[in-house]
């Protein structure tokens, strides 16, 4: 009997040692944190804090999946209207549980999604926007009209939450940052699929994707669908957090602030929403001891934020990288010279 003897060739361990990127890396530590700081705090204004920001994040991702065709939707939180409307009539008025309120709201909001994408997805630039941001307002105006069904501007309160398990502030924290992660990551898989290299390619130029045999309308509307199912996420989430529901939560300024999230920290990659989602989520909470100039200062510190760094936060972190890079090479080339 011979012995067994396995030899590593250098591939095999440079592919072990790529598992160890500096971005792998980051996000465990990332991830990691994420779950253990309410451990070490208890405070239930950082739990609510800590909520909402997971919940912006997939809201974040929705719009930015749809900015990756190459177009900025005005209306996605109409979609999540839809979806938390759907999921807590369907809890409070047909005793269902919560997780089929739930699927039902996300499938309300698909459907919805299907239906207008082919229409609006044939519309460009200013168009789209156009289009999107009056789509939106109607579906507002349907929440606020429709006083049987939605309670209209009073909106429908005590909702319950989605189990007992999650109750508290602390617990339902856990609950929404499991649920953001596993969108974000599925986000991440498809855009680094050939799906994504397409949407890409429709990107940059969508004549010669069309030209190349790509079917550009239906891989559009799929990536409509797939976001509205985000938002529908993120809707049917927060309306049992919330516990409230109101046709202003779903208007155009919510909807412009997940715009205005990807512009903050990058538009065309994955960690642009999420670094945006902290930042619009955080800075207002640390303004709130300036109430009367809290909207103003909120708004001066978005101005310089985007004048200043055109690639978002991604470019700044980019450009903190590249120095760091750079230093660390020169001590060491100081060091061997």
């Amino acid at each position: 009997m011979y012995a067994d003897v396995r030899v590593s060739l250098p591939g095999e361990r440079s592919s072990w040692l790529s598992l160890l990127r500096p971005r792998l890396v980051i996000s465990v530590l990332v991830i990691a944190a994420l779950f253990i700081w309410p451990l070490l705090f208890n405070e239930p204004f950082a739990y609510y804090v800590g909520t909402m920001l997971s919940l912006y994040s997939i809201g974040a991702v929705s719009v930015h999946l749809i900015i990756r065709t190459g177009h900025v939707s005005m209306c996605q939180a109409a979609f999540m209207g839809v979806a938390s409307y759907s999921s807590v009539l369907a809890v409070m008025s047909l005793g269902l549980p919560w997780i089929i309120a739930a699927l039902l709201g996300i499938v309300a909001s698909v459907l919805l999604g299907i239906i207008v994408a082919p229409i609006f997805l044939r519309l460009a630039g200013k168009y789209f926007v156009l289009v999107t941001f009056l789509f939106g307002e109607i579906i507002r105006m349907v929440f606020v009209e429709w006083t049987s069904v939605t309670g209209g501007a009073n909106g429908i309160s005590n909702i319950p939450p989605p189990f007992e398990a999650v109750g508290s502030k602390f617990a339902y924290y856990y609950f929404a940052l499991v649920i953001a992660l596993c969108c974000i990551f599925m986000s991440a898989r498809l855009l680094r699929s050939e799906i994504g290299q397409t949407l890409d390619a429709i990107r940059e130029d969508e004549r010669l994707a069309a030209c190349s045999g790509i079917p550009v309308l239906r891989f559009k509307v799929i990536i409509f669908a797939i976001a509205c199912a985000l938002a529908g996420v993120e809707g049917v989430v927060q309306a049992h957090y919330v516990r409230y529901l109101e046709p202003q939560s779903f208007g155009v300024i919510a909807s412009l602030n997940l715009v205005v999230m990807n512009v903050i920290g990058g538009m065309y990659s994955l960690v642009g929403p999420l670094l945006g989602a902290a930042f619009v989520g955080i800075l207002p909470e640390l303004l709130r001891q300036y109430v009367h100039l809290q909207h103003i200062l909120f708004g001066v510190f978005l101005i310089v934020a985007m004048a200043a760094l055109p690639g978002g936060l991604v470019e700044a972190a980019s450009r903190m990288a590249d120095l760091v890079k750079k230093t660390f090479r020169g001590r060491s080339n100081g060091r061997h010279a």
